[in-house]
């Protein structure tokens, strides 16, 4: 095969057939990234919003896979970023450089396998849980049944299969009836629908894709699991990658709750013996009674009311699977795959029942609290005036795991617009299992409780910030309102609500709200409806989306809300002017993970507080105000009413996590600049 040019100039044609211009940062990051591809040397590159930092990993990229033959990974956090890269990058990109490239480039997204209709499963009479069996009635005039309908004729429809193609989309619980997890999938070669399934012509294409675009849950699946669920690759470029953690957590979590037990029970319905199947339920009701009887709170030890009773589930568990499943296999109901559906559905809940209960009893076995491998908590939460208890499994770290199942395995590119905490890349990576470059820098031992890797282990790895094409000095001014009371636990003083309406008023609206709790988003929502005369939103009143929409589209409309707004919004132009942020979003101090973290850090020698909750809040604040920027021609201000930021010994670090932003602490300036902006 011939050489290929360069990327450089492959970029440059790129960019000319897309209608686009060169940016520094854009050129920078792409030939860092070919770099790190050709040397096998991780890289961590923060390109600010408006970069193009999508075309800077997909141009080296393409240029691997083709050169190489060899598949490359693109993991993302957000399905909206997924949607850009498949709908709109990729086949743009893919077309502008068939010439250069000798051919066509192929990509495909991949996902969970639950997120694709499963045929086997919608035309069986398997329900997902025994008392949704109505359901199946011709007659079920249930919300559930005309959903569960909608979705039988969409299969007709469909060429993927694909849950995120379904407009409008339905509920969690619809869904859970047409579709399966891997562990529940029959396999292609004994699902008398393997040859049209959805999931695995998905599978199929990614293996014939020079480019696999997926997401940090299937990577983090793919990982733990070890079982091969992305194609053979050697590069993995995660962008979004500010989420890794979390979303690797959220994987490696499991719970065991009561009801889950008694579903399990139910789910094996006449394929055990019944005797099996009551000791099992009944070891359900007993975890509801000792749950009960407990305080919602970090188990620091395993309480004595648990232990048999978690015991009796493992056991109890174990058996119903083994009646399940006994040695030589079930061949006389192999021929059936209804049966081996409903077989096989029973046995993950089972195996996911005593799979937990295990966990939770093997949790303590280390003495030494830092040193245990999981956190352990009885979370309580209220749905429709029910509170439901649920005892959480969450590993103390996972650096080690991306360490060795990521980094270990491929050459990993990692970029977003918020890498660097605190004015280092260290805070991250370390909890990506990375080692710390600065050497000097405080408390760059541990991050979220994950150990740093000792000086004999071998990963290298190399950072770079790109910069933005934003002056954020020009473009964005910084407030901090320093003479107002530091936050409370009583909710907002009279003092911050003033403030509000004095920079929503100056704004003329065009303010996005962002709250550390619902209950202060409520509350400024309800007192700026009494006080203000332009239209304000908040979230919970629409879907977020159709909420975001309708705030784009009026100028005069502000929108207040809380985390899930912290991320995501893209609002260019003239209808977000101000981004009001109410108090640092430190983690809740109540927060069984992070505050486990925190002390793990703290028993090493390391500063828990900075370490954690610093880096936790700094990471937000760089989320939640780069919702302010979003164009190079967009002008604001960003307000923080938290006075802690300008007057705690900690503040310097949560600002240098920010751009350059041009800084007052003067309300009038502010409050002239806001009504300058919206006179012009």
């Amino acid at each position: 095969m011939p050489e290929l040019p360069p990327v450089p100039e492959l970029l440059s044609t790129a960019v000319r057939a897309l209608g686009g211009t060169e940016r520094t940062g854009q050129v920078t990051m792409a030939s860092a990234v070919a770099h790190a591809i050709d040397t096998g040397e991780h890289l961590a590159v923060q390109a600010g919003t408006g970069t193009g930092k999508s075309l800077a990993y997909l141009v080296p990229g393409l240029r691997h896979a083709v050169r190489t033959g060899r598949t490359v990974v693109v993991s993302t956090a957000t399905i909206a970023l997924q949607r850009q890269l498949v709908d709109r990058d990729l086949p743009r990109l893919a077309d502008a450089l068939t010439k250069p490239l000798g051919r066509t480039a192929r990509f495909a997204i991949l996902k969970g396998r639950n997120n694709y209709l499963c045929l086997n499963k919608m035309n069986s009479a398997v329900p997902e849980d025994p008392a949704e069996a109505e359901l199946f009635d011709a007659f079920a005039i249930s919300r559930l049944g005309r959903e569960v309908q909608r979705l039988t004729t969409w299969a007709s429809d469909t060429e993927t299969g694909d849950r995120d193609e379904l407009t409008p989309g339905v509920s969690d619980r619809a869904w859970r009836q047409v579709s399966v997890s891997s562990r529940e999938c029959l396999g292609k070669s004994r699902c008398p629908f393997g040859q049209d399934c959805f999931a695995e012509k998905a599978r199929a294409d990614s293996a014939q894709s020079d480019v696999v675009v997926t997401n940090h849950a299937l990577l983090a699946i793919d990982a733990i699991s070890g079982i091969q669920i992305l194609p053979e690759h050697d590069v993995v470029i995660i962008d979004e990658a500010h989420e890794l953690v979390d979303r690797v957590t959220g994987v490696a979590t499991a719970e065991l709750a009561p009801a889950t037990v008694t579903a399990a029970a139910k789910r094996c319905g006449k394929l055990v013996d019944e005797r099996e199947l009551d000791r099992l339920e009944e070891a359900g009701e007993a975890w509801h009674e000792v749950l009960d009887e407990l305080p919602a709170a970090r188990w620091e030890r395993l309480p004595e009311s648990a232990a048999p009773v978690l015991a009796l589930i493992r056991d109890a568990a174990w058996n119903v699977r083994t009646a399940l499943s006994p040695p030589g296999g079930t061949s006389a109901q192999g021929s059936d795959p209804e049966a081996a559906a409903a077989r096989n559905q029973a046995l993950v809940a089972v195996e996911e029942v005593h799979d937990s209960a295990v966990r939770a009893l093997s949790a303590f076995d280390e003495p030494d609290p830092a040193a245990r491998r999981d956190v352990i908590w009885l979370s309580a939460d209220e749905l429709r005036g029910v509170t439901r208890r649920t005892l959480r499994m969450a590993p103390l770290s996972v650096g080690g795991l991306l360490r060795s199942r990521l980094f270990g395995a491929s050459t990993v590119v990692l970029t977003s617009a918020t890498l660097q905490i605190g004015g280092s890349f260290d805070g991250l990576a370390i909890t990506w299992g990375l080692p710390a470059q600065a050497a000097n820098r405080p408390d760059t031992g541990t991050a979220n409780g994950a150990q740093a890797p000792s000086d004999t282990e071998t990963v290298r790895w190399s950072s770079l910030d790109v910069g933005s094409p934003f002056d954020h000095a020009r473009s964005g001014i910084l407030y901090v309102a320093k003479h107002l009371p530091p936050p409370g636990r009583d909710g907002m003083s009279p003092a911050v609500l003033d403030e509000i309406e004095r920079l929503v008023q100056a704004a003329g609206g065009r303010t996005l709200g962002l709250f550390s709790s619902m209950r202060a988003a409520k509350a400024a929502t309800e007192a700026m409806r009494e006080r203000l005369d332009t239209p304000v939103l908040c979230q919970g009143d629409d879907a977020t989306g159709a909420l975001v929409k309708a705030f784009a589209a009026d100028p005069a409309t502000s929108l207040f809300g809380t985390l899930s707004l912290w991320q995501g919004v893209d609002v260019p132009g003239p209808s977000l002017s101000l981004v009001l942020l109410d108090r640092i979003p430190f983690p809740r101090p109540d927060d069984p993970l992070l505050t486990a973290r925190q002390r793990a850090v703290e028993s090493r020698g390391g500063n828990g507080f900075m370490t954690v909750a610093a880096n936790h809040a700094a990471l937000l604040l760089a989320q939640g105000t780069g919702r302010l920027l979003r164009s190079v021609d967009d002008r604001g201000v960003i307000a923080i009413l938290d006075s802690r930021i300008a007057t705690a010994r900690y503040g310097g670090y949560l600002r240098a996590s920010l751009p350059p932003y041009w800084e007052t602490a003067d309300p009038q300036v502010v409050a002239k600049a806001l009504t300058r902006l919206t006179a012009s």
